[in-house]
């Protein structure tokens, strides 16, 4: 939200500005709730990597925990410059990790196992060139959501095929953070007029981070969950420090 204060980065070239002010705290940071509140998504990111890499799981747990930190690094950058470059930093980030997730709920049924990795990565190439030539605009956000409601059918096949409670339950905390976050980002964008006008801005966009943070963080540990399971691994969901879950499995000795 613009308002006058002069900037290191210089006028504002994104196409989209949340309902912040801009360079309310220091003129190297734009919008400085924005960017700050992608600083969980990158620690919780962390922590899932360090748990797939300790306990063996597949190569591409690993590059699903990289890449949420990718994006929410992007984020940061986009939100601390409100620049069109860095806004494609953040934009084209959020495509690959959506392109990632589908490969990771429907790849164990894929009968031609090199087909899909091979097109979702020149998918994901072309989108790179072309959005760095293109404004998409609304055409970003309805692109996205159509990538995002092509993973619910599966992520539901996976959720009703699980047994196990404690799964079920990141299952459903994957969905509050999500419809919760999804009502941030919404209020701050529609009615950004009004809460302007509050004493306080309760920094929906910065809240939808946080929430997506840890949506991200549910999903990912869900998704470990139901592959260790396919893989006979015996997964359970234990709890770091009684709060935070992961996954812990057994693998057989063969593997």
């Amino acid at each position: 939200m613009a308002d006058g204060i002069s900037s290191f980065w210089g006028p504002v070239t994104s196409t989209i500005e949340c309902c912040e002010k801009n360079y309310a705290y220091s003129s190297y940071i734009a919008e400085f709730y924005n960017t700050v509140s992608n600083i969980p998504t990158i620690l919780l990111a962390l922590i899932g990597l360090v748990n797939a890499l300790r306990q063996r799981f597949e190569k591409r747990f690993s590059v699903l925990h990289i890449s949420n930190m990718i994006l929410a690094i992007g984020s940061m950058l986009y939100h601390a410059t409100l620049q069109h470059v860095q806004q494609q930093s953040d934009e084209t980030p959020m495509v690959w990790e959506m392109l990632l997730y589908m490969y990771i709920l429907y790849s164990p049924d894929w009968h031609y196992r090199s087909t899909m990795p091979t097109f979702l990565f020149l998918y994901g190439a072309v989108f790179a060139v072309v959005h760095s030539v293109i404004r998409f605009g609304i055409g970003f956000k309805v692109h996205y959501v159509i990538l995002c409601l092509l993973c619910i059918p599966r992520m539901y096949k996976y959720y009703i095929h699980t047994q196990d409670a404690s799964a079920k339950r990141l299952a459903k905390l994957y969905v509050a953070t999500l419809s919760l976050g999804s009502l941030c980002w919404f209020c701050d964008r529609v009615f950004c007029k009004q809460i302007s006008s509050w004493p306080i801005n309760p920094q929906g966009h910065a809240l939808w981070h946080l929430l997506m943070g840890f949506n991200c963080y549910f999903a990912n540990t869900f998704l470990m969950f139901c592959r260790a399971q396919q893989r006979g691994w015996g997964p359970k969901v234990v709890y770091f420090m009684g709060v935070l879950p992961y996954v812990k499995i057994d693998k057989p000795k063969t593997q």
